[in-house]
């Protein structure tokens, strides 16, 4: 497929990364807004994200399955329409105050989440030549960045209200814009001109030998450590970006929701990097070396600095985590052949650390307080780290 061929679909795409961006962003919107007007700790308000990202456990595997059946467009085109129901039990969950119904619309915003994702990572990977995906998957990433600090500023400006005055009765309106929004995307996905794509040796085997001869996904361990990276990855990349809010409020500081812009913008220009050094100057590999390296270091500067500098630290966290996913995406789905929708599944069920490690955080804050619960994230990208150096490689 010739580049000018792949522009339109990667425009579909992208408009996908951002639905998905600001999925996750309503969680960043929800823990504080929810402990404050529920009057919950930080444990059961991180629930939230937990509940979310628990879908990817879940559903991974199925929604393979469905696109086995379906195809990546139609997939993709229901996600939409799963994500429109989601939103609208969000309607009735703040008007009975029922935190039980909060979650159980987060759970299906995330099975939404889950489909799609299982969808679009293959997608835009397989869409040209392997050893440019993390190019590719930047573009998506700033699609994805863009999205997540507009729910509080939307919801805010439909609202005509501060974060700090926004009640459980004021949800109805925006949310029904954004229902509206969805239908017509899962209507326009489904017409879409996406066509089919195929990985090396998904048809024949012959073209990647080295697939060939196994039987099970577990036969590739770049593969399977590869899944372990991303599910730790999700997670304290979830903390670099829907933490922040929580953070700012907890230091008293004045008009804590400007925070929230920040950390997107911290992904956008790692992601603009990676546009342009990646492969052209730099490999997956390296770019994916000197992240971890720099989260390493930020997440260190975090815990030891004044709380009011370390906020910032918080935010310049989402620079060190931009390129992380779009380098171990490829990494790890490269010379998977036949086993390409499966391994790609696998890597979806991992962004299941997105549920895990928040409500780990969560307990710590409650602990420990912040910035101490940030600890958590020191292990995990040394995790990464090791990935970057060694796992990759192991064929």
């Amino acid at each position: 497929m010739g580049r000018n061929k792949y522009i339109i679909p990667l425009a579909f795409i992208g408009m996908m990364f951002f639905t998905v961006g600001f999925a996750t962003g309503i969680n960043g919107y929800f823990v504080p807004f929810l402990e404050s007007n529920l009057h919950l700790s930080s444990a059961q308000s991180y629930l939230v994200i937990a509940a979310t990202f628990v879908a990817f456990l879940v559903f991974s595997f199925p929604a393979s399955t469905i696109i086995g059946k379906i195809g990546y467009k139609h997939t993709m085109s229901l996600s939409f329409f799963l994500f429109a129901l989601a939103f609208f039990l969000f309607i009735p969950a703040a008007r009975l105050e029922s935190f039980a119904m909060y979650l159980l619309a987060c759970f299906l915003s995330g099975t939404a989440n889950t489909i799609l994702q299982a969808a679009i990572n293959p997608y835009v990977t397989i869409l040209g030549p392997i050893d440019s995906a993390a190019r590719r998957i930047s573009i998506m990433g700033i699609c994805n960045s863009l999205a997540l600090g507009l729910p509080s500023v939307f919801i805010a400006a439909v609202t005509r209200k501060s974060i700090a005055s926004v009640n459980l009765g004021d949800l109805d309106k925006p949310f029904y814009i954004i229902i509206a929004v969805l239908v017509v995307l899962g209507i326009v996905t489904f017409f879409a001109p996406l066509e089919e794509v195929k990985a090396a040796g998904e048809e024949n085997e012959e073209d990647c030998p080295y697939a060939a001869g196994k039987t099970s996904l577990w036969q590739f361990p770049h593969l399977v450590l590869g899944a372990l990276a991303l599910f730790v990855y999700v997670g304290v990349e979830n903390l670099a970006l829907l933490t922040v809010l929580d953070y700012a409020k907890d230091l008293g500081l004045e008009n804590p929701e400007k925070y929230t812009v920040f950390p997107g913008i911290g992904m956008a220009v790692g992601y603009i990097l990676g546009i342009i050094f990646i492969p052209k100057y730099i490999s997956q590999v390296t770019a994916l070396r000197i992240c971890t390296w720099m989260a390493v270091i930020d997440s260190l500067l975090i815990v030891l600095t004044p709380p009011t500098v370390s906020v910032w630290c918080v935010a310049l966290l989402s620079l060190a985590c931009s390129l992380m996913y779009p380098a171990i995406w490829p990494l790890a789905i490269t010379d998977l052949g036949k086993f390409t929708k499966k391994g790609s599944s696998l890597l979806v069920a991992s962004i299941g650390g997105g549920a895990l490690i928040p409500l780990i955080f969560g307990f710590l804050k409650d602990a420990v307080g912040t910035p101490g619960a940030y600890w958590i994230c020191l292990p995990f990208y040394l995790l990464i780290m090791f990935y970057a150096y060694k796992g990759y490689k192991l064929r």
